[in-house]
Order: structure tokens, then C-alpha cells, then sequence
């Protein structure tokens, strides 16, 4: 798709997204106020207050009632309970994708398996590249596959944009609980060429499996991440007795 032909919203979150991710606006740098944006942009102040919303969802910036938005402190990082879907609101990760392929296929034949489906059962298997903020470099590989029954409009989505759990809640599939697992791998000379990076080189692999409210399996994701992109973390609350 086209940045033109992208919601409103999204063309403005790229935009500013850009400017923190290229340095131009450092961290704690105050970004420019909804009216302010909405002059420069020329869009109605709901427009900006959703571009912001999915800035500050993605952890790049840090919004204050009545005090503004600022560049976040750690814009660089990343948070893990984004990616396994506890935080669902946005992108899991930043970056848009880039479409590698897409088909429906027997699940016998599918790159994932997914638990509970026989051989024979219709799966998507989708494939993308997460890029950076600028579109210039490849930061991660997506691989997803799905049962067809749960997805069977899923490559007529906007791909560049769309995940997995964004699409099955919209279409009011009730997703109960996600895992992720991250484990060392050693780049393969495909995955290494793609990165520029030299084969065997140690990344992340990750991998995740979500499951509907009656236990099915409604997605199996794997993700291949060099381990120079960005800092992971995952932020727990402390306050009151755990139960």
C-alpha cells in the first residue's frame, strides 16, 4: 500500500515515529501539541489524538494530562508483553512489513504446525519482513500461520500494517491466552544475507502460540531478530500481595 493511500492517522504516526527513530527528536523532547499537529497535518484533532495513541501504546512516547507528550526515555527498547499479546492495543512491534508471500495450504504442508489440526485441515501461512521506521533495512522476519476457518480473509487485509491478534479480534474470535517462547538461533545463509550478517551468527527466535477461549489453536507466530535491533524488556507492577 501506498503511504497515500494509508488512514490519516497512520501517514501522521509514520511521520512522527520517523523523527524519533532518526534521532531528530531525542528523548525527552516535547512533542508538538494536537492543535499544532493538526495545522501541520491539516486533520481534525481525533485524527492526531490516535496517531499519539499508538505512539505512546508503542512505548515511544510518554503522554502527561496536562503537561503534553514527550520523546520517551527508552524509545529504543522494546516491550515483551506487546509481542506476546497481553498489551494488544498498536503494533507489537515497531515498523511496518513487507509481504513476502502468502497462500492456503494443507496444514501437513505448513512451515508451523499447529496443534489440533489434521494434516489435511486448510491453514494461511503468511510471511513478511518487519522493517525499520524508515523502510530502509529489514529488523526482523514474520512467520504466521493460522487455521483457515479463523482467517479466511486474511490476505485481503492490509498486510503492511495488520498482525495476527489484531485481525482475530476483529473479527470477534475471543483469544484467551498467548505464550511466547525466545531461544537462540543460528542464522541459516538465507537469514543471514537478508540481515547482513554472517551465517550461524547467534540471534533470537521467537515463537508463539494462541489459543482461543475453547483451548484451539488460533495462531502459531515465528520470529526471527538479530540481536543488535533493540533492547527487550518486560515491566511488572509491584504494588499489593500477589494472587
Amino acid at each position: 500500500m501506498a503511504e497515500r493511500d494509508l488512514p490519516l492517522y497512520e501517514q501522521i504516526r509514520r511521520e512522527l515515529e520517523g523523527n524519533i527513530r532518526d534521532g531528530r527528536w531525542q528523548p525527552g523532547t516535547r512533542v508538538p501539541t494536537e492543535a499544532e499537529l493538526g495545522a501541520q497535518f491539516g486533520v481534525s484533532r481525533i485524527t492526531v489524538q490516535r496517531a499519539l495513541r499508538e505512539l505512546a501504546d508503542a512505548g515511544l512516547v510518554v503522554r502527561y494530562r496536562r503537561h503534553g507528550t514527550f520523546v520517551a526515555q527508552t524509545a529504543d527498547e522494546e516491550n515483551l508483553l506487546r509481542s506476546a499479546g497481553v498489551l494488544t492495543s498498536g503494533p507489537e512491534t515497531h515498523g511496518d512489513h513487507r509481504v513476502v508471500g502468502g497462500r492456503v495450504l494443507p496444514a501437513g504442508g505448513a512451515a508451523l504446525r499447529l496443534p489440533g489440526l489434521d494434516d489435511n485441515d486448510a491453514v494461511v501461512q503468511l510471511e513478511r519482513h518487519k522493517l525499520s521506521a524508515d523502510g530502509t533495512r529489514v529488523t526482523s522476519t514474520e512467520l504466521a500461520v493460522l487455521p483457515f476457518r479463523f482467517a479466511p480473509d486474511l490476505l485481503d487485509q492490509d498486510l503492511v500494517t495488520i498482525t495476527s491478534h489484531m485481525y482475530l479480534r476483529d473479527r470477534g474470535v475471543p483469544l484467551r491466552r498467548s505464550r511466547l517462547y525466545v531461544e537462540p538461533y543460528a542464522l541459516d545463509e538465507e537469514h543471514a544475507e537478508l540481515f547482513g550478517l554472517e551465517p550461524g551468527a547467534a540471534v533470537f527466535r521467537w515463537l508463539r502460540v494462541t489459543w482461543a477461549e475453547n483451548d484451539e489453536v488460533v495462531e502459531h507466530l515465528e520470529m526471527i531478530l538479530p540481536t543488535g535491533t533493540s533492547r527487550f524488556y518486560v515491566e511488572t507492577s509491584l504494588l499489593g500481595p500477589l494472587r
